[in-house]
C-alpha cells in the first residue's frame, strides 16, 4: 500500500491528538517521523510509531512532562527531559544548543531522561537552516559486542552532522554498527532477510535472519574502526550527559522500559570564525572538487536529497504488517485510518 507524506502526517497528528497530546509537540513528532521516510530512513519512520504509541499506553512516554535544566554555562547545559517525547526533548535541546552558538560559538547540550528520537539528522538539519554546524549523538540499548566477544554491550551509537552550504545538502547521518537496529526490526516485520556481514546470532556466528540477529549482535561498521567509534560516543552520550552507558541502556528499543539513554546536541556558528557566505561558498568548491572527479560520484546528502524528491512526488509504500497496527490503533481510538487514506 502507498500512502503520501500528507496522509503520513494526518494519520499521525490524528493519533497524537486522540491522546491530547499538545498541537506543538504532536507536529514536532509528526515532522521528525515524516523527515525519516522522505529521506528513506524508514526504519525511524512511522514503521516506529507504533513503539511510540506503546510507550504512551504503558506510561514510559510522559507527554505532560516538564523538560528541565539541571546545570548551564554561557555555552553548555545539561537537560533532563523527564521521559517527554524524545523527539520533542531533543528539538528544544537543539534550539537551546542554537541559542548558545549565537553568542558563544558554540553550543553544546546534554540530555538524558529522553526517549527514542527518531532520526538523528533532523536535528542536525535544525542548524543548517540556521547556517550552523549541526552535531547529533545518541547511545542505544545494547546492540553490537566488543571486538572478539559475543554479549552486545555496546549501542548502534548514532552520529549526524550537517554543515551549511548554498547550493548543496552537506549531511550524514548513520549508525557505528553495520545497521541500525530498526532495518532489523524493519526486516523482521516484513519478512525478509538481512544482508550479509551484518549481525551474529547468540553463539557469534554469521546470520542473515533478522530475528536471530536481534537475540544476537550487530556488527560494528569497518570493524574494530566503528567499534571504537561506537566506544567513544557510548562515553560521550552516556556518562557524560548523567545518562546510562552499556548493559544499563534501556527503553530505545523496549518502549515497556523507562528509557535511560543519553544524547549530547552541538552547534557551531561558522560565522564566530569567519565570514559564513565565504564558508559556504569554500564548501561548495569543495563539493564540485570531489563531483568533478568522476560521473556518478555522489556526496553525504544526495541520495537524502533524491528521495526526498520522490517520495514527496510519488508517496511510499507501508507494508501490510504496518498497516495491521496503525489500523488497530485507529480502531481503539474511534477514528477510520482508512478514511484518510482514501479521501
Amino acid at each position: 500500500m502507498k500512502i503520501t507524506i500528507e496522509q503520513e502526517r494526518s494519520i499521525i497528528m490524528e493519533i497524537l491528538t486522540r491522546f491530547n497530546i499538545p498541537e506543538e509537540d504532536a507536529y514536532i513528532v509528526a515532522d521528525v517521523t515524516m523527515d525519516a521516510d522522505l529521506k528513506g530512513f524508514t526504519s525511524h519512520g512511522i514503521g516506529r510509531f507504533p513503539q511510540y504509541v506503546k510507550g504512551l499506553k504503558v506510561g514510559t512516554i510522559d507527554p505532560e512532562a516538564e523538560i528541565t535544566v539541571e546545570n548551564e554555562t554561557a555555552s553548555t547545559a545539561l537537560l533532563n527531559g523527564n521521559h517527554k517525547f524524545g523527539h520533542v526533548v531533543t528539538y528544544k535541546g537543539m534550539e537551546l544548543a542554537m541559542k548558545k552558538a549565537e553568542q558563544t560559538g558554540v553550543g553544546l547540550v546534554g540530555v538524558h531522561n529522553s526517549n527514542h528520537f527518531g532520526v538523528a539528522g533532523y536535528y542536525s538539519d535544525m542548524a543548517v537552516m540556521q547556517d550552523m554546524i549541526g552535531v547529533v549523538i545518541a547511545n542505544t540499548e545494547p546492540a553490537v559486542a566488543p571486538i572478539g566477544g559475543k554479549e552486545p554491550i555496546i549501542g548502534t551509537n548514532p552520529i549526524a552532522i550537517g554543515i551549511p552550504a548554498n547550493k548543496n545538502y552537506v549531511s550524514v547521518d548513520m549508525a557505528t554498527s553495520a545497521s541500525a537496529r530498526g532495518k532489523l526490526l524493519e526486516a523482521l516485520r516484513k519478512g525478509q532477510k538481512i544482508p550479509e556481514n551484518v549481525a551474529l546470532d547468540c553463539d557469534g556466528n554469521p546470520t542473515i535472519d533478522p530475528e536471530a540477529a536481534l537475540k544476537g549482535s550487530i556488527l560494528p561498521f569497518g570493524a574494530h574502526k566503528g567499534y571504537a567509534l561506537a566506544f567513544m560516543v557510548e562515553i560521550m552520550a552516556g556518562p557524560l550527559v548523567r545518562a546510562a552507558f552499556g548493559k544499563g541502556v534501556k527503553g530505545t528499543a523496549n518502549p515497556e522500559e523507562m528509557c535511560t539513554k543519553g544524547d549530547l546536541l552541538m552547534a557551531i556558528d561558522p560565522s564566530k570564525f569567519s565570514d559564513i557566505e565565504q564558508f559556504k561558498e569554500e564548501v561548495d568548491e569543495f563539493v564540485a572538487e570531489i563531483k568533478g572527479s568522476g560521473e556518478t560520484i555522489f556526496i553525504p546528502g544526495d541520495m537524502e536529497v533524491n528521495n526526498i524528491k520522490r517520495f514527496r512526488e510519488e508517496g511510499f509504500s507501508i507494508d501490510d504488517t504496518l498497516f495491521k497496527q496503525l489500523k488497530e490503533i485507529s480502531e481503539e481510538l474511534s477514528f477510520d485510518i482508512d478514511a484518510i487514506i482514501e479521501g
